[in-house]
């Protein structure tokens, strides 16, 4: 569908440009669009290669581990029906500390096997398939909420694009996702507890 609406926008705004005499500035602009869409991918691509770096030494030093047992407390409080030492732990902690940092593409994999691992426990318990759990619906808003203590990506846009101050995002990056997440964190456990009462 998306791909339709994009075709139909792309082709209205050359119809319009033609009519109005702006065809040149339309082809100036695609092409000044595609020169800074390959100068941001090589920014992007130095910092996602800084920060995976970081990552990788942060779990061969047995630093993501550490911080994984730190956040256990957390995590049975939010999922307290996931087992201990179920393998979803381990996704969701090592999603939410790529969260934290504000690394959202590196959250993508992590998210994936922890909805993975989700599915299979839903299965194991012998809930039909198809149906998301509390446990997956509460993993999803929180990873969507995304509280960020340093909002990388967002830090890389605003340096390539000149500012002057580009970590000046990341106070109003931190109330905005602070907020977000303890909402999300409150519903969640509202809707749960409603359920639970049915």
């Amino acid at each position: 569908m998306l791909n339709y609406l994009w075709a139909f926008m792309i082709i209205i705004g050359i119809f319009t440009a033609a009519f109005t005499g702006n065809l040149e500035a339309v082809c100036n602009s695609v092409l000044d669009s595609a020169k800074d869409a390959v100068d941001l991918l090589i920014v992007m691509l130095g910092v996602i290669g800084m920060w995976n770096g970081f990552l990788a030494i942060a779990e061969g030093s047995g630093l993501t581990g550490q911080l994984t047992k730190k956040m256990q407390p957390f995590i049975r409080f939010l999922f307290p029906r996931l087992p201990s030492g179920h393998p979803a732990g381990s996704y969701i902690c090592a999603n939410f500390i790529a969260n934290i940092l504000g690394l959202g593409w590196a959250c993508t994999p992590t998210g994936i096997e922890a909805m993975k691992a989700l599915k299979n426990l839903e299965q194991e318990r012998g809930n039909p398939e198809g149906i998301a759990s509390n446990e997956m619906c509460t993993f999803l808003i929180l990873n969507i909420s995304s509280l960020q203590l340093i909002p990388i990506n967002m830090i890389a846009y605003r340096s390539q694009y000149g500012s002057t101050m580009p970590m000046a995002v990341v106070g109003p990056a931190l109330i905005a996702t602070s907020f977000t997440t303890i909402s999300a964190v409150i519903i969640c456990k509202l809707i749960c507890h409603k359920k639970e009462k049915l």
